[in-house]
């Protein structure tokens, strides 16, 4: 969880689906995707959201028939390079007829209300 406060950007829940670490400010979860309450604004679209980062890549090992295996791995830096999260996402193994498609999607959404704004 986040050490922001709650209602502050940032600050952080647990989906009651999928137990998955979330924003506070979701209305819908992004692991399991079930709804968590009605909003307005999400539903009329009106809140701002962009998808500043998007990466796609497919792996498939050499040819041969050894198995390879692999893991997932996803780290979070701050702006000093400090790695904040480190995650694994997912392992498995592959064979020579085989291939893994892989996607990050990072998604950005304007906070609102009385905390949104940066005090100087």
């Amino acid at each position: 969880m986040s050490t922001a406060r709650p209602g502050t950007p940032g600050a952080t829940r647990t989906c009651p689906h999928c137990k998955t670490t979330i924003l506070e400010s979701a209305s819908v979860c992004p692991a399991c995707r079930h709804h968590l309450r009605f909003d307005e604004a999400a539903i009329a679209g009106t809140k701002a959201k962009i998808s500043p980062l998007h990466v796609e890549g497919i792996i498939s090992p050499p040819p041969g028939d050894t198995a390879w295996e692999y893991s997932m791995v996803l780290s979070i830096r701050n702006e000093r390079g400090e790695e904040i999260a480190r995650q694994v996402i997912g392992v498995g193994a592959l064979y020579a007829d085989e291939q893994r498609t892989f996607s990050l999607v990072v998604e950005m959404t304007e906070a609102t209300g009385a905390k949104a704004r940066r005090k100087h």
